[in-house]
C-alpha cells in the first residue's frame, strides 16, 4: 500500500488552528505537551542564533505537529512556516542510497561490484595497499571505501560541473585506509554514488530521484535546483559572525549534489518520513510505494560500526549509546528511546536534523537557515519529551497463533503441575530432567497461591513472550519460547516466583 501523503492535522500557528475536542476530553498527550515542545525548540534557535526554524513531528503517516520560528531571510523578516525552503544537506543521501537500492533491485547494478564497472574513470585510482581490494558500490553506500572525512572540503564541492567532476575522479585520490576496512564518512563517496545513478539510468541523478522517488511521494516543492523555484519562499542562509548574521553565497546545483543538494519544505519531508516509517513492520498488505518496503528496511541494516557516545547531559541521566551506519542513515540503540534511525545535515548557510522511532511510527525533523546549525540535540529532546509524556509508545507486537498456543500450553503446564506430554523440543528434558520440573513448578505454586491466569502474554517475537501472573501470595513471571523448526516445539517453558513480602 502506497502510504498516503502527511495530512497536517495540527498545525502550531501557522497553517490553521488546533482541532478542537470534546468540552470535558483530557487532551491528548501531544497536545498536553505542545508548549514544552515549542520551547524546547525556541530555546535551541535563540542559543544557536538561527535566523529561522521548522520542525515537525510524524505519527502514524500524519504530520501532527509543525510550526515556523523566526524568519526566513533577516532583509524582509518574512516569517518561517511549513512552505518555506532549506536545504537539508546530508540528510539528502538517504534519497541517493534509495536510488542505488533502487537500481538494484531492477539488476542493473550490483552493490558487491566494483565501482569502477560503472564509473571508468576509477580505473585511475592507485590502490593502497597490494591487497587492498576494489572499492565497491557497497563501500561507498557504508562509506567503506577508504576516502578521508571530508566534510569542509566536500560541502564547498556542491558547484562542480559534471566535467569538472570527472577530471577530479580522474586525476586520482589518496587514501586513508584500504577499502572494507573502517568507516569513515565520505561525501566524495556519495558523490561518486550520484554518478552511478547518473550512469546507470541514463539520465541525471538529480532527475532520476526525483522522477522515481519524489514525485511519486507528492514532494512536489522538493528537488536540487534551489535558483529555479521561487525565491520568495526561500529561507536564505547565513553564519553568525561578529555579533551579527552575515548572509552565506548561494551555491548552485552540481554534480556533489547527491550528497547533500536537496532542497525542501516541512510539508514535503514529511511525507518522505511517512514514506520511509511505513516500511516498518514487515506485512502481507501491499507494496505499491515508489520502493520496496524491505529496499527501505536495507537503509539502516548496520555495515559500518562506529564508536560509542555518551547522549548530550542535557537530555537527561548518562545514557552510552551504541550507533551503527548503514546506508544514507545512521543507528543508534538508546536506553530510553530504543532504536533511532537518524541523519544530520550541515552545510553553509544551512543545517539540519532528522530521527525516526520505526517501532512507534514517529518521525521528527528539523531545518535551520544557519550554517552547519542541525539542532540536533533539540531534535532529540522533543522525542523525549513525546515519550516521557507517553504520547509515542512503541506499537505493541501482535500475538501469533503459535504463540497464543505456546502460552495455552504454559498455562496447561501450570494447572496439571507438569511438563508431561507437552511438545517438548529435545533440550528440554536434557537441560533439566522432567521430574525435577515438576518438583520446582509445586514449590513456585506453593509459594505464590492461587493464580487466575488471566493476564496477556507480552510477544517478544512471534516465536517468544513474556508473562506475568498476579496471585494470592505474589507473582509468577515465566518465558515461552518455540523452537526454530516447522513442526511446534517448545523449547523454553520457565517460571519463577516472587513471594509477597
Amino acid at each position: 500500500m502506497r502510504p498516503r501523503p502527511a495530512r497536517l492535522v495540527i498545525a502550531c500557528g501557522i497553517l490553521a488552528a488546533p482541532p478542537l475536542h470534546a468540552r470535558d476530553a483530557p487532551p491528548p498527550p501531544i497536545e498536553a505537551v505542545r508548549d514544552e515542545i515549542r520551547a524546547n525548540y525556541d530555546r535551541a534557535r535563540t542559543d544557536a542564533h538561527a535566523p529561522g526554524v521548522v520542525y515537525g513531528v510524524v505519527k502514524d503517516g500524519e504530520l501532527v505537529v509543525v510550526e515556523g520560528l523566526g524568519v526566513r531571510d533577516t532583509a524582509s523578516a518574512r516569517p518561517v512556516d511549513a512552505d518555506t525552503r532549506f536545504r537539508i544537506a546530508s540528510m539528502s543521501k538517504a534519497f541517493t542510497a534509495l536510488a542505488i537500492l533502487h537500481l538494484r533491485d531492477q539488476g542493473r547494478i550490483a552493490l558487491d561490484a566494483p565501482a569502477v564497472r560503472y564509473i571508468p574513470q576509477l580505473a585511475s585510482w592507485k590502490l593502497p595497499t597490494r591487497d587492498a581490494r576494489p572499492i565497491t558500490v557497497a563501500d561507498l553506500l557504508h562509506h567503506q571505501a577508504g576516502l578521508a572525512t571530508d566534510d569542509p572540503w566536500g560541502d564547498r564541492q556542491q558547484v562542480l560541473s559534471e566535467g569538472d567532476f570527472t577530471a577530479l575522479i580522474a586525476s586520482g585520490v589518496d587514501f586513508a585506509s584500504a577499502p572494507g576496512v573502517r568507516m569513515e564518512y565520505s561525501n566524495y563517496g556519495y558523490a561518486l554514488l550520484g554518478r552511478i545513478v547518473t550512469n546507470v539510468s541514463g539520465q541525471p541523478y538529480q532527475q532520476y530521484i526525483r522522477e522515481t522517488i519524489m514525485l511519486p511521494l507528492g514532494m512536489m516543492a522538493t528537488g536540487y535546483d534551489v535558483l529555479a523555484g521561487p525565491q520568495e519562499t526561500r529561507a536564505l542562509g547565513y553564519r553568525w559572525q561578529d555579533e551579527r548574521w552575515v548572509r552565506e553565497p548561494d551555491m548552485r546545483d552540481g554534480a556533489f549534489g547527491a550528497m547533500g543538494g536537496v532542497e525542501t519544505t516541512a510539508r514535503d519531508y514529511a511525507r518522505w518520513i511517512a514514506f520511509l516509517l511505513s516500511a516498518w513492520p514487515p506485512r502481507d498488505e501491499p507494496d505499491d510505494g515508489p520502493v520496496r518496503r524491505v529496499t527501505v528496511r536495507e537503509l539502516v541494516g548496520l555495515v559500518s560500526y562506529m564508536p560509542p557516545i555518551e547522549r548530550a547531559k542535557e537530555l537527561g541521566p548518562p545514557c552510552r549509546q551504541s550507533i551503527g551506519y548503514g546506508a544514507g542513515l545512521r543507528v543508534i540503540g538508546d536506553c530510553e528511546l530504543g532504536r533511532v534511525l537518524t541523519h544530520g545535515g550541515g552545510y553553509p548557510g544551512y543545517g539540519s536534523n532528522m530521527l525516526l522511532l520505526p517501532e512507534a511510527g514517529v518521525g521528527a525533523f528539523v531545518f535551520t537557515n544557519k550554517t552547519y546549525t542541525g539542532l540536533g540535540t533539540a531534535n532529540f529532546n522533543a522525542l523525549l519529551i513525546l515519550r516521557r509524556a507517553g504520547a509515542i509508545p512503541d506499537r505493541p507486537l501482535p500475538v501469533s497463533v503459535a504463540l497464543a498456543r505456546a502460552y495455552a500450553l504454559a498455562k496447561r503446564a501450570w494447572v496439571a503441575g507438569s511438563l508431561d506430554g507437552l511438545p517438548l523440543a529435545g533440550n528440554v528434558a536434557l537441560d533439566k530432567d522432567l521430574p525435577r520440573r515438576a518438583r520446582e513448578l509445586a514449590e513456585i505454586k506453593r509459594q505464590v497461591g492461587e493464580c487466575p491466569l488471566t493476564e496477556a502474554i507480552a510477544p517478544v517475537t512471534a516465536m517468544e513472550g513474556r508473562f506475568t501472573w498476579a496471585c494470592a501470595g505474589g507473582s509468577v513471571t515465566g518465558r515461552v519460547l518455540r523452537a526454530p523448526t516447522a513442526d511446534f516445539q517448545l523449547q523454553v517453558l520457565d517460571f519463577a516466583a516472587t513471594p509477597r513480602e
